[in-house]
């Protein structure tokens, strides 16, 4: 057997056993798309992944059923302003508390991780009495605001930090004597740089606040300023039970987004994941 030959069958080996190890990871989501296209019955009752009669008026159905239509747009722009506000705050703070020196900058990263180690459900109380103190209860606003100041935000921006330490600082100090101001450097130096990192923080912000359950759960109670975590549990009969085949049909239109996302960036996820990593 030549070398080439014998890292042909490897090769080989290795793709089916990986296959043989991603089946369990992609069932679930073909079990989704079996069940979107069975009749309400037949979704725990039958075994077979496709179904002799398909179902397809369940997605006609979903829209029917509540204004769909509207909570899937609720989702994707919270979760375009979200990551677009995350994305230009924590790039600020991340590159002053990278390259500024003032007084108690230590304590403000500090306090900025500390921030980290605080579950949401420890906050959602003191968040529920501020946003009805603003009077922003019913609105998208504590959707908006809570994830780019809550912890989302914090890690935003330690990332961001982390990058801009280790890039080199002669390239701002090239800027400086070209006559750029601070603001100047960081926009037109430091920030064409941290492509990487910005691609990275924007697909977990965008991930994180298209997945945004407790916050809606709390703070909206108008179905048509549903978001989609909270409209796919909507989906019951007039007893209470879960509607499966609407439910599934709609969580495989959710997903779509996220597919999409992950697809394009898949480098950028990986990268976001090592990012964590990168030492200042």
């Amino acid at each position: 057997m030549t070398y080439r030959q014998h890292q042909k069958i490897t090769r080989i080996c290795w793709v089916l056993g990986l296959a043989a190890l991603a089946i369990p990871f992609v069932f679930p989501f073909i079990w989704m798309l079996s069940g979107s296209i069975k009749g309400q019955a037949d979704v725990f009752s039958s075994a077979a992944l496709i179904p002799a009669v398909p179902h397809f008026e369940n997605f006609p159905q979903v829209f029917a059923y509540q204004p769909f239509a509207r909570q899937y747009f609720n989702s994707l722009y919270i979760a375009v302003v979200v990551t677009g506000l995350t994305l230009f705050l924590s790039s600020l703070a991340g590159y002053a508390l990278a390259r500024l020196r003032f007084a108690g900058s230590g304590l403000v990263l500090l306090m900025l991780i500390s921030a980290l180690m605080m579950p949401e459900e420890v906050t959602i109380i003191p968040n529920f009495f501020l946003m009805k103190a603003l009077g922003l209860m019913n609105t998208h606003m504590p959707l908006i605001l809570l994830p780019i100041f809550g912890s989302q935000g914090v890690m935003a921006t330690f990332l961001m930090r982390q990058y801009f330490l280790a890039l080199p600082k002669e390239l701002e100090e090239a800027g400086r004597m070209d006559g750029l101001s601070r603001f100047g450097v960081y926009f037109k130096v430091a920030l064409p740089l941290s492509k990487p990192a910005l691609s990275a923080v924007g697909i977990i912000t965008f991930l994180f606040s298209w997945n945004l359950f407790l916050e809606p759960l709390v703070f909206v109670n108008d179905i048509k300023l549903f978001t989609l975590p909270l409209a796919l549990a909507n989906f019951t009969d007039t007893y209470g039970l879960p509607l499966w085949n609407l439910q599934l049909a709609a969580t495989a239109m959710a997903v779509v987004p996220m597919l999409i996302v992950y697809i394009l960036a898949q480098r950028q996820i990986v990268e976001s994941f090592a990012m964590s990593g990168v030492k200042g």
